[in-house]
């Protein structure tokens, strides 16, 4: 089967849409499960001995979402700066990751906590991707190998650093936490904060994005580009099968438990914060079948999900909000905000999918009309 045409809309590719809609998609789930699973609620990550197969492969699903949208980030930095050229892409980077280091704090935060003046504020998602974007912009001049190289020697090599830690009080201390180890910062007597993304190698991830961009560049074969993703995948995969079979280096050991399906889940039970060697090699392996995989049979579903995939932001914002007015409207009502299975959980998402899409489609469709107002490129 021939390839499907890259460009169906202007200056958009869908197959890199469809993916960023399908990983939002998988986000909304795990989020749904944090606001009305909390009563099955696993430890982070998955505490094997205790959580059902079902809900270890939600969360191991959702995985995907993070490393898959920083590699696209990086992806579509590429093809924005040969539009642009390196220095556009560049200010744009710095200007966007500063806005969304500001969005973290302020809009997204009080989603999560609803509460002002905060007393916690977490470092999450979009914080990670605004200060990988802020060192994208000091790295766009570098030669392809050497972002190469440099996204290979962090994403491999920063497990090395996992025994480094300073304590709170150390000059490097808050630093360190976000860089590298997941902490928290005293700021003030009422203030604290949570760096739950530790930023440095999702920078490895995001450089690694930019370095595959001249692939899904103008006049490159559809099939050669998707041999070299298919090429990475299986090095992605393969190298996490043989790593995590030896037990030597990448992640924390896996244990052998009383069954099959103990030892599986521990196997596969890989560490996010910060995402180990392991954590991206499987999910960013998965994350380019997936999108050769859209490329070639995008389909309805395909088309539907770069919807969701050309306004992130959009949907971000608006599906935090959703579900806090949701939680907080059971209470009100006295009902009990909770889900009582790990299938329900699918089920209320998809359906709020359903109800969202509209407001997404109608969102990247004035986006995509109003391309005067440049604020909407933030979005």
């Amino acid at each position: 089967m021939h390839a499907a045409p890259l460009l169906p809309t202007r200056n958009r590719i869908l197959s890199i849409d469809a993916l960023r809609g399908l990983v939002m998609v998988f986000m909304l789930v795990d989020h749904v499960r944090e606001t009305f699973l909390l009563h099955l609620q696993v430890s982070d990550p998955m505490d094997v001995t205790t959580t059902s197969p079902a809900l270890f492969a939600s969360r191991l699903v959702a995985h995907l979402c993070a490393p898959v949208f920083v590699f696209l980030t990086g992806l579509s930095a590429y093809l924005y700066a040969a539009r642009q050229g390196q220095g556009g892409a560049a200010a744009f980077l710095a200007k966007r990751g500063l806005f969304l280091v500001l969005l973290e704090l302020t809009v997204i935060n009080f989603a999560w906590t609803a509460s002002f003046p905060p007393q916690v504020v977490y470092l999450q998602v979009i914080w990670a991707i605004g200060l990988s974007m802020l060192a994208l912009a000091c790295l766009v001049r570098l030669p392809r190998a050497a972002l190469v190289a440099l996204g290979i020697a962090i994403v491999a090599g920063h497990n090395l650093l996992d025994g480094l830690h300073f304590a709170p009080g150390h000059p490097l201390h808050a630093l360190w936490a976000v860089l590298h180890d997941r902490g928290w910062l005293e700021i003030t007597e009422d203030l604290r904060v949570r760096t739950s993304y530790p930023v440095l190698p999702w920078i490895g991830i995001i450089c690694l994005g930019y370095a595959a961009g001249p692939w899904f560049g103008a006049g490159f074969p559809a099939a050669a580009r998707q041999r070299r993703l298919l090429g990475w995948a299986a090095g992605l995969l393969g190298g996490f099968l043989m790593l995590r079979a030896l037990n030597v280096y990448g992640d924390r050991p896996w244990l052998a438990g009383p069954g099959v399906q103990e030892t599986v889940m521990s196997f596969f039970n890989v560490t996010k914060y910060p995402p180990s060697l392991l954590f991206t090699a499987l999910t960013l392996g998965i994350g380019l079948l997936l999108l050769v995989l859209l490329e070639r049979r995008h389909g309805v579903l395909g088309e539907k999900l770069s919807v969701l995939g050309s306004a992130p932001m959009f949907f971000y914002i608006v599906h935090l909000y959703v579900l806090q007015l949701l939680a907080r409207g059971c209470a009100a009502a006295g009902v009990p905000a909770r889900l009582d299975s790990v299938g329900a959980m699918w089920v209320a998402s998809g359906v709020l999918v359903v109800l969202l899409y509209p407001l997404a489609r109608g969102f990247a469709a004035f986006k995509a009309r109003r391309r005067d107002l440049a604020w909407l490129k933030y979005l």
